[in-house]
């Protein structure tokens, strides 16, 4: 049986919501954020080394890194669902978008909550500089969203869902806002709509607002 170890509000809602795009049966293992430092908690950190989430288990299989998962699950269950082989003529599309998310644009996410929990003022080069790669990050993707419905193209695939929780959940640690790019608030909408999105997240991470705007 595949075991899905999430921890609230991170990136292992990516396998949750995959799993629940693919239909495959799984088990969902939940994990709180220490109360003080908002760090994995012991049991998490015993799993794996890095002690952060996602990780899954599957009977002999231990594997961490979201990216790394979602492609693990999309060969071992897939079935050629949710990514297109290299035949397809989106492939070079999905293979960019897909690493796009933890390549360029949730780094740089991160960078700015280090910069921004450091009382950095607001005029200090390196913050500029930050915001500034932030910004062209998410005008790239607007541009996408504005002329194709999902990033591969005309259809959904892993790529969405990889990119789902840093325009969402991760704003909770480094805030954005999202009124300048009103397709990308059109996209996440169309997110939102999706059952097993809303089926994802109801089951790891009940009663959280979800950040669609």
């Amino acid at each position: 049986m595949l075991t899905v170890h999430h921890l609230g509000k991170s990136q292992s809602e990516r396998i949750v919501w995959l799993c629940e795009e693919l239909g495959i049966p799984y088990a969902l293992k939940h994990y709180t954020r220490d109360a003080v430092t908002m760090l994995s908690p012991p049991e998490l950190r015993a799993l794996h080394p890095i002690g952060a989430a996602p990780v899954i288990t599957e009977g002999e299989v231990l594997l961490a890194e979201s990216a790394a998962i979602m492609e693990y699950i999309l060969a071992r269950h897939g079935g050629g669902r949710l990514a297109p082989g290299p035949e397809a003529p989106e492939f070079a599309d999905y293979l960019y978008w897909f690493h796009f998310t933890n390549g360029t644009l949730q780094p740089v996410l991160g960078r700015l909550m280090l910069l921004n929990r450091a009382g950095l003022p607001a005029d200090h080069k390196v913050l500029l500089a930050a915001q500034e790669r932030r910004e062209r990050a998410l005008g790239h993707l607007e541009r996408r969203v504005a002329a194709q419905p999902w990033l591969a193209g005309r259809d959904f695939t892993a790529a969405d869902i990889m990119i789902g929780f840093t325009l969402t959940t991760m704003r909770y640690f480094s805030p954005v806002d999202l009124t300048p790019y009103p397709a990308i608030r059109a996209y996440l909408q169309r997110i939102a709509a999706r059952p097993a999105y809303q089926r994802a997240m109801a089951k790891g991470d009940p009663g959280m607002p979800l950040l669609l705007d």
